[in-house]
């Protein structure tokens, strides 16, 4: 049996270490002479990115809740760095709060590598359900321990293929092909089943990627395509949709414990607001895109059989469950919402 990873055994610091080096950053500069707040938020979205706008709600919504006592600085498009680097400023203090995908923060809190596994939700529906379940919440309050919390999730889609010029309606259609992955272990052992070749890019790179032949196609939302405009060079988003992986907001626990209760009130419910907010103007984003890509000449292929798929990806899970703790947790209250149905 593979050695279970617990949460701090990945980060190599214990919480008491990494909320003490939090606590000596934001001990001094989170509050102005006057007795205010001051925060500062990380993201490497751009700024028309939906879930840009999804934040900017919570930053609006916790200024005026706390009635200008709470402001939070926003420092996205990847200013500060990579979500990696953005997480490691999380846990000194450099920032309070930080926006990135759910298995990005997995080295800190072993659970969130659940998020990037394949398969998990049966649809739409049922995501929303197990992400705003009790369940969920508990889940997302347990990482205290690890020095942080997280307040919310916004959610990305469901993550499809896109390719050069070739529909992947079967695993048999990658087999050769070169796909740009998250640097998560999820998704280079999705692309590997499936018989395709992992290829560890960063986002910026995958337009370059496609047009010179070092990729021939990537997976994410259909967003992909016309934000960052892959679409122009990718012609295929064929359906698959192998992966739903949150985003989730994250507040540094030391920065938590200097705030008083009625800051943490106003946090929470601003974040659980914006949430809300997020799922219309989610909604709203793809279908533009959908739109505008087709009109870059975009093909979408749908009705894809999925099972096929979910065969040759399903021993993931079991080697996951087995191998970091507390994935099993986020499973139950994924299946427990669809047992709800």
């Amino acid at each position: 049996m593979a050695r279970r990873m617990t949460r701090r055994s990945a980060l190599g610091l214990g919480a008491a270490a990494l909320s003490a080096a939090a606590f000596a950053g934001c001990s001094s500069g989170k509050f102005t002479k006057d007795g205010k707040v001051k925060l500062r938020m990380a993201h490497t979205l751009g700024d028309k990115h939906p879930t840009s706008k999804a934040l900017q709600i919570f930053v609006d919504e916790v200024e005026s809740r706390s009635n200008g006592e709470i402001s939070i600085e926003v420092f996205g498009n990847g200013v500060l760095g990579s979500e990696t680097e953005s997480i490691e400023q999380l846990s000194r203090g450099v920032v309070d709060i930080v926006r990135c995908a759910a298995p990005s923060i997995a080295p800190y809190s072993s659970g969130y590598n659940a998020f990037g596994l394949p398969f998990l939700f049966d649809d739409e529906k049922h995501y929303y359900r197990a992400m705003d379940s009790g369940d969920m919440r508990s889940f997302f309050d347990s990482s205290t321990e690890d020095g942080f919390r997280t307040l919310t999730y916004y959610t990305s889609g469901a993550r499809s293929f896109y390719t050069v010029d070739t529909a992947i309606e079967t695993p048999d259609d990658l087999r050769g092909f070169k796909i740009r992955v998250q640097n998560f272990r999820s998704q280079t052992e999705l692309i590997s089943k499936l018989g395709g070749t992992p290829l560890i890019l960063p986002f910026g790179e995958i337009y370059t990627g496609l047009q010179t032949g070092l990729v021939d196609g990537a997976e994410s939302n259909e967003t992909a395509l016309t934000d960052s405009a892959h679409g122009e060079v990718a012609k295929v988003f064929t359906y698959t949709e192998h992966t739903m992986i949150p985003d989730v907001l994250s507040f540094s626990e030391a920065t938590w414990k200097l705030l008083e209760e009625d800051h943490h009130t106003v946090l929470t419910e601003a974040a659980v607001a914006s949430t809300e907010q997020h799922k219309t103007i989610w909604s709203e984003a793809i279908a533009q895109s959908i739109t505008d890509a087709e009109a870059m000449g975009v093909t979408f292929v749908k009705n894809v059989d999925r099972e096929p798929f979910r065969e040759l990806t399903s021993g993931i899970v079991p080697e996951f469950v087995d191998h970091y703790d507390g994935v099993s947790t986020v499973l139950d209250a994924i299946d427990n919402a669809r047992k709800g149905a």
